[in-house]
């Protein structure tokens, strides 16, 4: 806690004052950021009618979302390892599937569609974790993340959109 309220610019009483402890702190970062990211989708993918133009721009606003806030994402996959904090961090999965699986355009059953709402999610979380790990200490301009967020929308949403059309019904 003393690290955080160093790097928020208050002392840690004031901390405490506003968070019980540091379990209640990642709790509410785990709300306001999954909160905050499944806005950008939203918008992101409501700006589209054509799926294909809905899973790009889905990926695109997730990835820009993770770039822009790195100490947050980070500091949620870096999570000490608490029950608690783990269901809010499945929250966060959650979110974003039931987000997902109404984009899926396919003549499957909902409990198919959302299997493969989580897949989704698993792919590009997958690909943040990398994203992370790669260009942890790297200093990019803004330019840089915009071209990176991009480039891995790209990358993914093609890998998602090649994927998705082939679905059929199964069983």
């Amino acid at each position: 806690m003393e690290d955080i309220a160093t790097a928020a610019g208050v002392t840690k009483p004031l901390l405490y004052q506003h968070f019980a402890s540091k379990r209640a702190l990642y709790l509410e970062l785990i709300d306001d950021v999954t909160a905050r990211l499944i806005d950008e989708l939203s918008r992101a993918a409501g700006s589209e009618t054509v799926f294909r133009k809905q899973v790009h721009a889905g990926m695109l606003a997730y990835f820009r979302f993770t770039i822009e806030n790195q100490s947050a994402v980070r500091m949620l996959y870096d999570a000490p390892h608490d029950e608690e904090l783990a269901r809010g961090l499945r929250s966060i999965q959650d979110a974003i599937a039931d987000f997902v699986s109404p984009l899926i355009e396919a003549d499957i059953d909902e409990e198919h569609r959302r299997t493969l709402a989580i897949g989704v999610v698993g792919m590009t979380e997958g690909v943040t974790r990398h994203w992370l790990r790669q260009r942890h200490g790297t200093a990019l301009g803004p330019d840089e993340l915009e071209k990176e967020a991009m480039v891995l929308a790209e990358q993914v949403s093609d890998l998602a959109w090649s994927g998705l059309r082939g679905v059929r019904r199964v069983g």
